[in-house]
């Protein structure tokens, strides 16, 4: 039976006028002591096993592209402006015909379901009662039908194949469940080489061994409360959304083969998908201007400029350098950007250079693993709070205001 969807989200809250200064926060318990999304961080490799977190944490080969990620934003300074009336702030933005109370959203991340129990949902209702986008990634472990019922509006993001026959009835069934905004990921047309993933203990599928079980076993907190749980509710964890039909399940050699055949998609793939889909189509891993160029001619809606969190090519280069680039051949195309964003300072740089909205993934999923949706919801109140102080100290009210005359940019000192 077709889940009944709510046709509204939450309204929106109220434009900031308050002035709050040094108070902490409203969360209660550990929360209370989370002052900033690193601390998720430092909390969750606590929670987590060691595979897992190295999962989540790792990046491909050296690590070169996910340092590159963060200190890309420390090119950029800031020229605020004085004595200008900020009093009614308004970070709200439009996407796609919806309005979001922040510029910001919570990127697609695979397999979730293990650093929390049911974690793909814990995200999604955290996302949509605070009102910002959420895209539910195509490795997650519940399925999307199921998530959507909980909060409607969420994105989806799909891996595909170079498949046709694969490729048009998972399309079929996003549409049916009622997704509006596809997401698209482009750079993965073959595995990353995930060797800190390797060292970690960390493997798709995964393998059970004594390693495996002596790290789940020095966690209780995550053995009790995620793995067993999920285990005597709903059974072994599989890949729920991959293709139309229920994926393999974690431990299942199948899932390398599911997982394959990527390197055949092209252009042409995407021109079809774009007859196909009749919501906003978004292109998620674009790095290249040319690339950008392409993604309008074939009708694309919106384009994400990421380089995968650093999980994919070693050295490829830092969304936040190309998107000034990106952006000339973007045409009349939603431009957004992830890699890296932790703070509000980085969220009002992303803006200011001309992305309509960002993603964060990692903090959001350490949140989960710490606290659940209330962990995640935290999150998301730290970064707005964050953003909110951003804008009246650099004299605007809303991210509409922001832009390149906010910058300094420190190796051309201007």
């Amino acid at each position: 039976m077709k889940p009944t969807i709510p046709n509204q989200r939450p309204s929106l809250p109220a434009p900031s006028n308050a002035w709050a200064a040094f108070d902490g926060t409203k969360a209660s318990g550990p929360l209370a002591h989370v002052l900033c999304l690193d601390d998720f961080e430092i909390m969750a490799r606590r929670v987590l096993p060691r595979p897992i977190y190295g999962y989540v944490a790792g990046a491909a080969e050296t690590n070169h592209s996910v340092q590159l990620n963060r200190s890309a934003f420390g090119a950029w300074s800031f020229a605020p402006r004085v004595l200008k009336d900020v009093s009614h702030r308004d970070q709200s933005v439009e996407i796609f015909g919806e309005r979001y109370a922040s510029p910001f959203g919570i990127a697609p991340m695979g397999i979730v379901g293990l650093s929390a129990y049911r974690g793909d949902i814990a995200l999604a209702r955290a996302a949509h009662s605070s009102h910002i986008p959420n895209i539910l990634s195509g490795s997650s472990l519940v399925r999307l039908e199921e998530v959507l019922a909980v909060a409607p509006g969420t994105w989806f993001q799909a891996y595909l194949p170079g498949d046709e026959t694969r490729i048009r009835p998972l399309i079929e069934r996003v549409r049916a469940a009622g997704v509006k905004v596809l997401v698209l990921t482009v750079d993965i047309p073959v595995a990353g080489n995930r060797e800190n993933n390797i060292r970690a203990g960390f493997s798709t599928p995964l393998r059970p061994s004594l390693r495996l079980a002596w790290d789940g076993v020095t966690k209780p907190r995550w053995l009790i409360n995620t793995m067993l749980k999920t285990l005597v509710k709903h059974g072994m964890p599989h890949f729920e959304n991959s293709f139309a039909e229920r994926g393999a399940p974690i431990l299942s050699s199948r899932v390398q083969r599911d997982f394959s055949g990527r390197e055949h998609l092209n252009w042409m793939h995407v021109a079809a998908i774009r007859k196909q889909w009749p919501g906003a189509l978004v292109i998620k891993g674009i790095l290249h201007p040319d690339d950008a160029r392409m993604a309008h001619q074939v009708g694309v809606d919106g384009i994400i400029v990421s380089n995968h969190g650093g999980r994919q090519l070693d050295g490829a280069a830092p969304p936040m350098v190309m998107l000034p680039r990106i952006l000339d051949h973007s045409g009349n195309m939603t431009v957004m950007v992830d890699g890296g964003i932790r703070r509000g300072t980085d969220v009002a740089k992303a803006l200011a250079l001309g992305a309509q909205t960002v993603w964060a993934g990692r903090p959001f999923n350490y949140a989960a693993a710490v606290a659940g949706e209330a962990g995640v919801s935290h999150a998301i109140n730290l970064l707005r709070s964050e953003l909110d102080r951003n804008l009246a100290m650099l004299g605007v009210s809303s991210p509409a205001e922001l832009g390149k005359s906010v910058l300094v940019d420190l190796k051309e000192g201007h």
